[in-house]
């Protein structure tokens, strides 16, 4: 019998890593905003594993992780109209919608909390993300104020809600940026914390956002301008972690006479 569950796309705005050898413990603090243009995920008990994205065979550790985690071969299809390799979450989406799954296909008894900490600890053992995983699970405007998953990871948000539009150059290599050394980042992401901790609003999300993807280095030129010219146009933009990707509120990116993708931000991860 097929299962399935949606998991919410997700772009960080700021973080800082903090690695451990531990994966549950392992993760990040941050702030991020969940998508409703998301992952479907299907799962199929099966006598061996196979994994489709969008219909195209493939490996994904992360989801490949959770199947050996639960102890479980499965036909895994993830579904989504988000670029992939561009800040969107997809491998967390991808992970979660399958321990969500799968753990409805096998009656296997696991708590929410269990299922987010399998997922989370299957990406950052891939080296595909440190708190997607969480921040989906939650959904809204997830501040990460603890690394790990539940319940070592602490977490909090932000209770607003706005239109989201977005454009993506291309991708970054997740792996390097977060596997290297990540103290000029983490400086910045900390930083970053701390001031929309001293004013929580979504303005201030977007503008901490924007100072930490220069801070840490990380803005490319097609990226700034971009953001430049829905800054100039009024609007609020920033970049997605870790993507080159630009992501605005409300009519931001249109506004500045781009043609983006548009979605809202949207409630956690659910099984259908």
């Amino acid at each position: 019998m097929s299962l399935r569950a949606f998991v919410p796309g997700h772009v960080t705005g700021f973080f800082s890593a903090h690695p451990h050898e531990d994966p549950t413990i392992a993760g990040s603090r941050g702030a991020g905003l969940a998508l409703s243009d998301g992952v479907r995920v299907t799962v199929d008990l099966a006598d061996e594993t196979t994994i489709l994205l969008n219909d195209q065979r493939g490996s994904m550790a992360a989801v490949k992780g959770v199947l050996d985690r639960l102890g479980v071969t499965a036909r895994v299809e993830a579904e989504t109209p988000l670029p992939v390799s561009a800040g969107f979450g997809v491998s967390g989406a991808s992970a979660l919608g399958t321990a969500l799954a799968t753990n409805a296909a096998m009656d296997g008894g696991y708590t929410e909390n269990e299922l987010v900490t399998v997922a989370h600890a299957a990406e950052v053992k891939a080296g595909t993300g440190l708190g997607d995983v969480v921040g989906q699970a939650r959904g809204g405007i997830p501040i990460r104020l603890e690394p790990g998953a539940p319940p070592r990871g602490q977490f909090d948000g932000l209770p607003a809600r706005s239109r989201v539009e977005y454009v993506t150059f291309g991708g970054l290599d997740t792996a390097a940026i977060i596997g290297g050394d990540t103290d000029q980042l983490s400086r910045a992401g900390e930083k970053a914390l701390a001031s929309l901790l001293e004013r929580p609003t979504l303005d201030r999300f977007m503008t901490v956002s924007w100072t930490f993807a220069r801070e840490a280095g990380l803005v490319t030129e097609r990226v700034r301008s971009t953001v430049e010219d829905v800054h100039q146009n009024g609007g609020k933009a920033s970049m997605a972690m870790l993507g080159e990707t630009v992501f605005a509120l409300d009519d931001g990116l249109s506004s500045a006479g781009y043609d983006p993708a548009t979605c809202h931000i949207a409630n956690g991860a659910r099984i259908e």
